[in-house]
């Protein structure tokens, strides 16, 4: 074991509860389970409610997620700052952490990030970056905060010691937006297991292929393309039920009237909101294959889960998906945007069903590559 680090994780806190929230937790969990010294500065309120696209459930008891009861954390700071900003400056100064890491990904953490590694940098830390977007894909389309995040992104780079990724593509991302250097380390997803242990949710009978979709409706994640799917089954379309779970962000309601409209519609089940752990876990309980027909993805926190389960998955090929599941015998990857081809892919992973397949990384994983990076950059 390398001599343990004093390491303070800054990332999402559980109020505005995304698959962040999720990885954050989880990582400070590995790296206390690895010897580190944890503590964490939360995000509090990520942004004013109302211009959040889940803003109903802001604040909801949707998760049991709990930190490691010896990890010393801040819950937390806010987008407008206030006392909250001072009280975590007033943490970082108790806990003199070594390492100051990161978890970005949206533009709208930025300004408190670039705060927060000046004050770490003061006391002697070194700072780290991990990405898990380039930028989020609703920001990258305004052209204000898209300026934005370039600006106040390249400063805080400049700042760190290092940068994490979950992939090549994501690297060469990260190089060619923010200008960083050879300083980009790969480090791949872990699988997620934290989900409880729940008898199957699923409303199609046990003699049919229970096809999931899981995660929030945007229009790159390709939903539609899958209800374009499954209608194209045809005859075969009596061996399948589509199970799809998510809530709807930026008013992508394409896929809502598409299952309205489907003549499958009597086999879909549409479950259109943010749903707890507990449901989750019932959920993936229930498929028999998880389908993800994004156009684009850096990383996707449902494929972690579903390789975690061993289920069969058909994914696109795109982004990093093709990395992450290259190792997974399970997967069936096919092309973006095609309906045909999600259709013949459904057909494929069929024969899959029943089968459990290993070939994920572990969080032991992580907490190895995140140790061999901390003595590194402390030397």
């Amino acid at each position: 074991m390398a001599e343990p680090r004093r390491v303070c994780v800054v990332g999402p806190g559980t109020r505005f509860l995304s698959g962040i929230t999720y990885y954050t937790y989880s990582l400070i969990e590995a790296l206390s389970e690895a010897g580190h010294q944890c503590s964490a500065v939360l995000i509090r309120n990520l942004v004013p409610a109302r211009f959040y696209p889940g803003r109903a459930r802001v604040g909801g008891a949707l998760t049991e997620l709990q930190l490691p009861p010896d990890v010393r954390r801040f819950d937390g700071v806010d987008w407008y700052w206030g006392a909250s900003l001072l009280r975590a400056i007033a943490f970082l100064r108790r806990e003199r952490p070594q390492v100051l890491v990161l978890q970005w990904w949206t533009g709208a953490v930025l300004h408190t990030y670039l705060v927060l590694a000046v004050v770490a940098r003061l006391y002697g830390a070194a700072v780290v970056v991990e990405f898990h977007e380039a930028q989020d894909v609703g920001e990258a389309r305004l052209p204000l905060v898209s300026r934005y995040t370039d600006l106040i992104g390249r400063m805080l780079l400049k700042r760190s010691a290092a940068q994490l990724v979950h992939s090549h593509f994501d690297r060469e991302l990260v190089r060619d937006r923010y200008g960083v250097d050879e300083s980009v380390t790969l480090v791949p997803h872990a699988g997620y297991d934290y989900l409880p242990s729940r008898p199957p949710l699923r409303t199609a009978s046990a003699d049919v292929v229970n096809l999931l979709y899981f995660g929030v409706i945007r229009p790159f994640k390709g939903v539609e393309d899958l209800i374009a799917a499954v209608d194209l089954l045809g005859s075969d379309g009596s061996r399948f039920w589509l199970t799809v779970v998510g809530e709807t962000w930026e008013g992508w309601d394409l896929p809502n009237r598409l299952i309205a409209d489907s003549p499958q519609w009597d086999r879909i089940t549409f479950v259109n909101r943010y749903v707890t752990d507990a449901e989750a876990a019932g959920y993936f309980a229930g498929a028999d294959v998880v389908v993800l027909p994004y156009h684009r993805s850096s990383s996707s926190g449902p494929l972690q889960i579903a390789m975690a389960a061993g289920l069969p998955v058909v994914a696109t090929r795109v982004g990093g998906l093709i990395e992450a599941t290259a190792d997974y015998p399970g997967v069936v990857l096919v092309d973006p945007s095609s309906p045909e081809s999600l259709t013949d892919g459904v057909l494929q992973a069929a024969k899959l069903v029943g089968q459990r397949f290993q070939g994920v990384t572990t969080w032991a994983d992580t907490a190895r590559s995140y140790t061999e990076l901390f003595d590194g950059i402390l030397r």
